[in-house]
């Protein structure tokens, strides 16, 4: 099996990192200004702040750093990537929530992680995201890059919505559900997962439609090569949502159109694990998930 990785990373010296901290979390901001104090300790030049600190973001968008570190849970990784991905910083994630799919540094581990970082023993994990774009009247209205999905859903109104899916520019049916989900394979293991979707390695690079509740329509998951474009029309007026990653959903009206694509974007995840850990930490992160009982 090939892994999306860049071995080649271990040779670069990092020296000017940002830390970013989820900007509800205190104990999250706090933890930001102790790895500042850390790397600075160790001759590694570093900010912190919050994620949501704009001046800080442009920053980043500006390529100052060559490395990102991001305190939180996933929803903070998901965002982080938002920002990192369109410039090519990778990112280590620190575990301030109560479940880290996507993270593999404990709050309590990280200075051992990052003494690793420095000397150069870690490598990067790239995973594909994918791009969507909104479509009212030809016009595009909105467009995003996500990590994990693309939900197309009912609104507040308890009845499905009608979909009318095609790829690759042909139609394939019409599914009449409470929604459906265009993920890669990191969001195979989210929404995608939770709709009975099935399990992808993350070193894929295929996008997955799932539909959620259908009714009297294809019922099973299709999973597509990376090349694919995904297009959902929007057939009836009932209230209809678009959201990707979980943020803010954008309202659509009949006849809008959400055309989903693999991102020219990719994600990088610094790893310490051996390439392959993914399968061994599966079960052990799905056993100890706050809905199963486990505590933080």
């Amino acid at each position: 099996m090939t892994y999306n990785t860049d071995m080649e990373a271990q040779k670069k010296r990092l020296e000017n990192l940002a830390v970013l901290a989820h900007p509800q979390i205190p104990s999250a901001l706090e933890e930001a200004t102790e790895v500042t104090r850390f790397l600075e300790d160790r001759d590694v030049r570093s900010v912190d702040g919050g994620l949501d600190d704009e001046a800080l973001r442009q920053r980043v968008r500006d390529e100052e750093f060559d490395l990102v570190v991001v305190l939180g849970g996933d929803g903070t990784v998901l965002r982080a990537c938002q920002l990192c991905a369109p410039h090519g910083i990778p990112i280590l994630a620190i575990n301030m929530g109560s479940f880290g799919f996507l993270i593999e540094v404990s709050e309590d581990s990280w200075r051992e992680a990052l003494d690793q970082l420095i000397r150069g023993e870690y490598w990067l994990e790239k995973r594909m995201m994918l791009n969507t774009r909104v479509w009212r009247d030809e016009k595009c209205i909105s467009t995003w890059d996500v990590l994990n999905d693309t939900v197309i859903a009912r609104g507040r109104e308890m009845r499905p919505v009608f979909l009318s899916t095609s790829l690759d520019g042909q139609a394939v049916t019409t599914y009449v559900a409470d929604a459906l989900i265009v993920a890669t394979p990191t969001g195979s293991t989210a929404y995608a997962l939770a709709a009975g979707g099935p399990i992808l390695p993350p070193e894929l690079r295929n996008i997955l439609l799932m539909p959620v509740a259908p009714h009297l329509s294809i019922d099973r998951a299709i999973v597509l090569a990376e090349g694919s474009t995904v297009g959902v029309t929007v057939l009836s007026d009932r209230e209809a949502v678009a959201s990707g990653d979980g943020q803010a959903p954008i309202n659509l009206v009949e006849g809008d159109f959400v055309e989903v694509r693999a991102s020219e974007f990719t994600a990088k995840f610094v790893r310490f694990q051996e390439v392959g850990y993914f399968y061994r930490n599966l079960v052990s992160l799905m056993d100890q998930h706050p809905s199963a009982g486990a505590q933080k």
